[in-house]
């Protein structure tokens, strides 16, 4: 172990400290002075260490690593990150959704994913899941998920029946519903499971030719879970387990290992795909659109501080390079915003001049001043665009190529479009289940859903009848519930589904 430093304690701007312990009282048994200037100093900054967490995402861990191109896909992008050969250093923060900064890391959630790529052309932050889907597709839906699965406002505890009740409400949220509640809802370690970008975004290539595309980084540590009952006894000895996990892999050189792999869509392709390609609630199927390696990342160092460089961490999906671009996903186009903003809010606005967030190349955004402006706000150059001085000019060779876009701007409900199948593709996950899987996504289910209301639990049982029979009449005997019954629902539009089951 390295040799503890020793340093001679100094105040806020260097001068050293004469006592640290003994507060400047008035006598020796008199009250404290004001002019202590030191325990003033201690106490204003103390007051102010702990700042918002995450409204998502709240609990997580970090790593530093390289990602490494071991294939050519240069016909489909000039992104210099993504050419063979190219070795890029990352930053990787892995965390639970739901789970506040004190939750237990064996919670049955989704696990968030952020990679920070440190490029020669800027930052590019891919953010995702361990899962390829979402629960929702527009980001309206946003902040009724977060505070779903948040403490209730009246007694400030968690309520499954929030939880529940939001995700019943929307049909495509359950594609994700039976991923959470199956075996992968609880990954054995961090480093035992898969990573997704889960939004299309699009790659150019030189010609400036857009193809669209996912993300996939499958584990070379092989896919491992763990059930409920190890998850609550591991949750009652250590909260931490997965974050303990992981900094020890690392520190004993066990280096965790992931191959990313992308499936591409032509926009031609995307024309004619019998559902909306850009909804993040729905797959591309892999016999459509077929894995293709991409290279490898590998996560070898720790970080030497947690707050410094694992709570201050940031990442946006608006950041990307030349040669990466977006979607029309409606959830991704929210995203754009909301988490930039979130990093504003969270850490303030110069929030990348933070080291783990600065790119590894120079920045000249020209962006200015601002609390905790540390580099010197670009001095005296010229502060405006456009000049004639040839300053801060652009660069139109990386812009993207136009995307054509028709129809009038209305507020579309996919629920309305008839190509819209929403347990279409749960039902087919259900049905390539072996039978213990399938059992275990029941019993999972039932646990969950214990406490919740009756209404509530008919309709999760109609949406797994529209998805399976069997995945139905299996979930609506494990709630207790009149299988004719969830029959007859399964007959109603969603919209008279969700009368029938509402609260009354």
């Amino acid at each position: 172990m390295e040799k503890e430093k020793k340093h001679a304690l100094t105040n806020e701007v260097g001068a050293p400290i004469p006592d640290n312990e003994n507060a400047i009282t008035a006598g020796p048994r008199g009250p404290v002075v004001l002019s202590d200037v030191w325990l003033l100093e201690k106490m204003a900054h103390f007051n102010r260490e702990v700042i918002p967490e995450r409204r998502m995402h709240a609990k997580g861990w970090g790593a530093y690593g390289t990602f490494t191109v071991n294939k050519d896909i240069s016909k489909y992008t000039y992104a210099s990150v993504l050419q063979k050969g190219e070795k890029t250093e990352v930053f990787v923060r892995l965390s639970t959704v739901a789970g506040e900064r004190g939750a237990a890391d064996t919670e049955r959630d989704i696990r968030g994913c952020a990679i920070k790529f440190y490029t020669k052309e800027g930052n590019w932050d891919l953010v995702g899941n361990n899962t390829p889907v979402f629960f929702l597709r527009d980001v309206h839906n946003f902040v009724g998920l977060n505070r779903a699965v948040k403490r209730d406002p009246a007694t400030g505890l968690h309520d499954a029946n929030n939880t529940w009740d939001f995700w019943t409400m929307l049909p495509e949220a359950f594609h994700q519903i039976t991923i959470t509640m199956s075996d992968r809802g609880i990954p054995a370690t961090l480093r035992n499971m898969d990573m997704f970008g889960e939004h299309a975004y699009s790659l150019i290539n030189k010609a400036g030719k857009r193809v669209w595309v996912k993300f996939h980084f499958k584990t070379e540590q092989g896919i491992k879970c763990m059930s409920d009952e190890e998850a609550s006894r591991i949750a009652g000895t250590d909260r931490d387990y997965h974050g303990r996990d992981l900094h020890d892999a690392i520190a004993r050189g066990d280096f965790p290992k992931w191959k990313l792999y992308i499936q591409v869509m032509s926009e031609e392709q995307a024309l004619k795909m019998p559902y909306n390609p850009f909804d993040i609630t729905k797959v591309w199927y892999h016999k459509d659109f077929p894995l293709i390696e991409v290279g490898e990342l590998e996560l070898n160092r720790n970080p030497e501080n947690y707050f410094a460089e694992v709570e201050q961490s940031g990442f946006t999906p608006a950041h990307v390079v030349p040669g990466i671009g977006f979607s029309p996903d409606r959830f991704l186009q929210g995203r754009l915003f909301a988490y930039g903003d979130a990093q504003r809010y969270r850490l303030g606005v110069n929030y990348n001049l933070i080291p783990v967030n600065r790119p590894h190349v120079a920045v000249y955004d020209n962006s200015r001043d601002g609390f905790m402006r540390v580099d010197g706000s670009y001095g005296g150059e010229r502060g405006y665009t456009p000049n004639s001085y040839g300053q801060w000019y652009s660069s139109p060779d990386v812009a993207e190529p136009p995307l054509p876009i028709e129809g009038a701007a209305w507020r579309y409900d996919p629920k309305d479009d008839p190509t819209d199948h929403p347990f279409e593709q749960g039902g087919k996950l259900y049905r390539l289940m072996s039978e213990d899987k399938k059992k275990l996504l029941i019993e999972n289910t039932a646990r969950a859903m214990n406490g919740v209301r009756t209404n509530i639990k008919y309709r999760h049982a109609t949406h797994c009848y529209l998805a399976d029979k069997d995945y139905g009449e299996r979930m609506a005997k494990a709630l207790g519930l009149d299988l004719k019954q969830v029959i007859a629902y399964s007959k109603l539009s969603n919209k008279e589904l969700n009368i029938q089951t509402a609260d009354k």
